[in-house]
């Protein structure tokens, strides 16, 4: 079974298109509905930094809400370009401030939600754009990250699988089954595996082969090396361009405060991920 709709979270930053190219590829890949969800956020910053007439204020906030609508507008042409190229259906959504702006919302009624990568250079996006562990921990579903870096014509030829036997990574095959089972090659990594974890019979690579996937699963161990280096340069080695893992194994408090391969693998991804929790 494949993915029958799609979400693509958009916005005015330059790594936009690469959004659309991804995801209109998809959704033609699978015959899927294409939405995307422009959110529009309200410009707080003035009201927390305790200005008192906010009715001189109104002219300011009018202009700025007038640019991000035309901004949108420059984006929803080049959605939706895209989509008709590849013969996609296609919704469009702009949704300024207020609650029905949030992402994860959306993300619920959708396959797989497609968000891009914090781009640290851009202020401008760190304002507006979601956070995608955020969206994966609000919604209950799949999301897929795209680097804001990169060229991605094409993703889910070759595919890493990152395993641990935990319930988020078990959750992330799952939801890339469409996918995997598409794929020309597909390789499972686990990294320092513990005892427990591949039970006699049972392992991921028969439950892959039953869906039709033929994957090649490999052990290795860290050696002090953070997880997500290992698995950033094994997919370089094998060309991969597409991860696949489970997101907050641990929990988010204990990543925020220690580190974790969710947090660094999003800080640092050089290839699209899908992640689930």
């Amino acid at each position: 079974m494949g993915y029958k709709d799609l979400l693509v979270v958009l916005d005015s930053a330059p790594d936009t298109q690469r959004r659309i190219d991804v995801a209109a590829a998809l959704a033609e890949q699978f015959a899927a509905h294409l939405v995307g969800l422009y959110p529009i956020p309200s410009p707080e910053l003035p009201r927390r930094a305790g200005y008192a007439d906010l009715a001189a204020l109104e002219p300011i906030y009018h202009e700025w809400c007038q640019r991000a609508l035309e901004q949108a507008e420059v984006v929803r042409k080049a959605f939706e370009h895209q989509a008709d190229l590849r013969g996609v259906k296609s919704e469009w959504r702009v949704v300024v401030e207020g609650w029905e702006a949030d992402p994860a919302l959306h993300a619920r009624y959708a396959d797989l939600a497609i968000l891009g990568q914090h781009d640290p250079e851009n202020d401008e996006t760190a304002l507006s754009r979601p956070q995608p562990e955020r969206i994966t921990l609000a919604s209950g579903r799949p999301i897929l990250v795209v680097p804001y870096a990169g060229q991605f014509e094409k993703i889910g030829r070759y595919v890493l699988v990152a395993w641990n036997g935990s319930r988020e990574a078990a959750r992330a095959v799952a939801d890339a089954m469409p996918i995997l089972a598409s794929a020309e090659a597909v390789t499972v990594l686990m990294v320092d595996p513990q005892a427990g974890v591949d039970l006699p019979g049972a392992d991921i690579a028969l439950h892959l082969a039953r869906h039709g996937v033929k994957a090649q699963v490999e052990r290795t161990v860290s050696a002090d090396v953070p997880i997500a280096e290992v698995l950033l340069s094994r997919a370089a080695d094998l060309g991969a361009d597409l991860l696949v893992m489970g997101a907050y194994g641990h929990s988010r408090v204990r990543e925020l405060l220690l580190g974790g391969a969710t947090r660094s693998i999003l800080a640092s991804m050089t290839i699209p991920v899908l992640m689930s929790h």
